[in-house]
């Protein structure tokens, strides 16, 4: 009996009573729509991206044995995502009784509230359909989480209002978990949560009811409970006790992308360009995977702390920044479309920046710095899928790289953030050899496709030491690899102070 039009019809005990309708207990709900969808073959969890095999078989299982549920894993691999997609197992309505504050079945009243007006009433007690959106609560804990605002206490202004002693259940305030009652509560960040507060959940874990300053008061709470946890939690904020880890039924261990395919289809769903950026700038998927690459290669990383991981959240903010970069030039220019750049990549540093936690050693290079050395290992992974390795092909007989590294013999190119498509084009094209071997290599013939790779070349000439990159403060400068090892006062002079007056990039590649 979930049809909007049935239930508004049924307004009363009475008419709840006649029409049949038998209560179920929340976990038996979700278990029951679940075996409904998985023979129906609904996907609820369609926004949830490469967990199909791991996360969500072990998911369904969990709530097919109607158990309380814990998230463990990384900052960013949608564990709150899949708490509140959980939503989606719920009846789409449930009766409760009319203004309870515990979400009362009417045929099974919980409050002291439900049971008077109940036994005052009679079949004439007002019934109210509860939408399952409103059976969803959320607590992030924090240490200064108390056990009144999860559970409950007593309110001295109602009890003074109501003219009641504090025997009265009536003078009971409760907390967010009996609020709860009939619906999933989501506890994010459990270690966070003081271990005395985390004792006073294992009787409701345990025997399904609380218990408030004292009070001979049993509640027997119908909840799905759902927690999120991050392992570094367990070591740096604080820990999950052991009777109450014990009282969590399924552990479910979630995970980063597994491919560079799905990280992109993660990014591209959860990124939130603005209309006009979408409609008027055009993102190459070389520029998409080099995106994602910089957050593999992140995981990786000898400079980031692995414990504490690399959230999605980076590559989204990232891609976020590509289109702004683009559109910051666009306008800058008078132009009414533009393509993105290797160049506009580097405007996502902030994305990188503030979501990467360093080690010692990457603290020592600066955030700055292994955010660059980030963006050119992902280059440099990116381009041998496209192009030969430079290091071997100089080795070789047929160096496909010959022509473009002998011109910047006498030469340099400088490619400018702002740089019209006009200006981007003539510095590209100035370079002979690079339009040649792009040609060579690229199927699409798109002037602004062939653009892109020319200047993505240049990138992967410099990440393997055939050329040298230089950061200025308005963009990016190659030379030929010797002189940029000896003329070193001349960048400077361009492109403001180094770190490491050997290695602008401040680090090495190994």
């Amino acid at each position: 009996m979930t049809n909007k039009k049935d239930i508004t019809k049924i307004k009363t005990l009475g008419q709840l009573k006649a029409s049949g309708y038998k209560s179920r207990t929340v976990k038996e709900e979700m278990r029951n729509n679940l075996i409904a969808a998985l023979q129906g073959k609904t996907e609820l969890f369609q926004e949830i991206k490469g967990y199909e095999d791991t996360v969500l078989p072990q998911l369904e299982t969990a709530i097919l044995s109607k158990h309380n549920i814990i998230f463990l894993g990384l900052r960013g691999q949608a564990k709150t995502r899949l708490a509140r997609l959980m939503v989606n197992l719920l009846d789409e309505y449930i009766p409760v009784v009319a203004f309870s504050e515990l979400n009362d079945d009417p045929l099974h009243p919980l409050s002291r509230f439900a049971k008077d007006v109940i036994a005052e009433q009679e079949e004439n007690t007002p019934i109210q359909w509860l939408h399952r959106s409103e059976r969803y609560t959320e607590k992030l804990a924090t240490p200064d989480v108390s056990i009144s605002d999860l559970i409950g206490d007593l309110d001295p202004i109602k009890a003074a209002a109501l003219k009641l002693t504090y025997a009265d259940e009536r003078v009971i305030h409760y907390g967010l978990i009996p609020r709860s009652h009939r619906g999933i509560f989501v506890i994010n960040e459990l270690p966070d949560l003081q271990a005395r507060i985390q004792v006073a959940l294992f009787n409701i874990l345990q025997e399904g009811d609380i218990q408030i300053r004292g009070f001979k008061l049993r509640l027997p709470l119908d909840v799905q409970f759902v927690f999120t946890a991050n392992p570094e939690d367990y070591t740096n904020r604080g820990s999950i006790i052991t009777p109450l880890k014990d009282r969590i039924d399924s552990q479910i261990l979630t995970h980063y992308p597994k491919s560079i395919e799905i990280s992109r289809s993660i990014t591209e769903q959860e990124a939130q360009p603005a209309e006009n950026q979408k409609n008027n700038i055009s993102i190459h998927q070389l520029l998409k995977n080099l995106i994602e690459e910089i957050s593999f290669v992140a995981r990786e990383s000898e400079y980031i702390d692995q414990k504490s991981g690399v959230s999605a959240r980076l590559t989204i903010s990232a891609y976020e920044n590509l289109f702004s970069a683009a559109e910051r030039r666009m306008l800058l220019n008078k132009e009414k479309k533009t393509s993105g750049r290797i160049a506009d990549l580097f405007a996502a540093l902030p994305s990188i920046t503030g979501k990467v936690e360093l080690v010692y050693e990457g603290q020592q290079e600066g955030t700055g710095n292994v955010a660059y050395y980030l963006m050119g290992q992902a280059i440099r992974k990116e381009f041998q899928k496209y192009f030969p390795n430079p290091e071997k092909s100089k080795k070789s007989e047929k160096n496909h790289y010959k022509n473009i590294t002998d011109w910047f013999n006498n030469n340099h190119l400088d490619i400018l953030n702002t740089a019209s498509y006009k200006e981007y084009k003539e510095a590209l094209y100035a370079v002979a050899g690079l339009k040649e071997l792009v040609s060579k290599a690229l199927k699409s013939k798109e002037e602004e496709d062939i653009l892109l790779f020319m200047e993505f070349i240049l990138h992967g000439l410099a990440e393997f030491s055939q050329l040298s990159k230089h950061r200025l403060e308005r963009g990016i400068q190659f030379k030929d690899i010797v002189t940029g090892m000896f003329n070193m006062d001349d960048y400077r002079e361009d492109a403001g102070d180094y770190d490491n007056e050997d290695n602008p990039f401040g680090l090495s590649d190994n």
